[in-house]
């Protein structure tokens, strides 16, 4: 996961300068949500201990049309319900943080239909994703001390904590994870 990280971040930061003459913008655009699929699929497979590759990174897409408008949809909403207030938009992040994996776990599901799900999941357990990502603090000191380079190790673990979240919500309602 770590050498996905990696890859993922050379793509992004290529989009980045490239974002000059503004076709790194779109390509960011259009990427970043199937990146983010596959992020999350890498995660689960270690939450049930399968085998990742480095390749999986780009399974998600498979589903790039769902994976894009999830990625839209939860920017979107992100964003008007942050020009109420701040603090309504980042309790609505929280809302749709498990979106990609209800959407890994259920392919055939909408993008809009995954949101949902994860707003269901999420109902009165945001303050404690809130606590797990916040117990992850130090490990942000470390990251700006060694100039990022660490962030390709605490990145996937942060985000295969994020799975392990996700499928004991999942636990919690009674669900197996697929």
């Amino acid at each position: 996961m770590a050498l996905a990280t990696f890859v993922y971040t050379l793509i992004m930061a290529a989009c980045g300068i490239l974002s000059i003459i503004y076709i790194g913008s779109i390509a960011a655009l259009l990427l970043t949500g199937a990146f983010l699929l596959g992020l999350a699929a890498m995660a689960l497979k270690v939450c049930k201990n399968e085998e990742v590759h480095t390749g999986d990174l780009f399974c998600g897409f498979e589903q790039f049309g769902s994976s894009l408008a999830l990625y839209l949809l939860i920017n979107i909403f992100t964003l008007l319900w942050s020009l109420l207030f701040l603090i309504p938009g980042i309790i609505k992040a929280y809302s749709y943080s498990m979106s990609y994996f209800v959407l890994t776990d259920h392919p055939e599901l909408s993008a809009n239909a995954a949101r949902k799900r994860s707003m269901q999941l999420m109902r009165g357990k945001k303050w404690k994703l809130f606590c797990l990502q916040i117990s992850f603090i130090g490990w942000g000191f470390l990251i700006l001390l060694t100039l990022g380079i660490l962030s390709f190790w605490v990145v996937p673990y942060m985000q295969t904590a994020t799975a392990e979240f996700y499928t004991d919500l999942l636990a919690e309602q009674g669900e197996l994870a697929a």
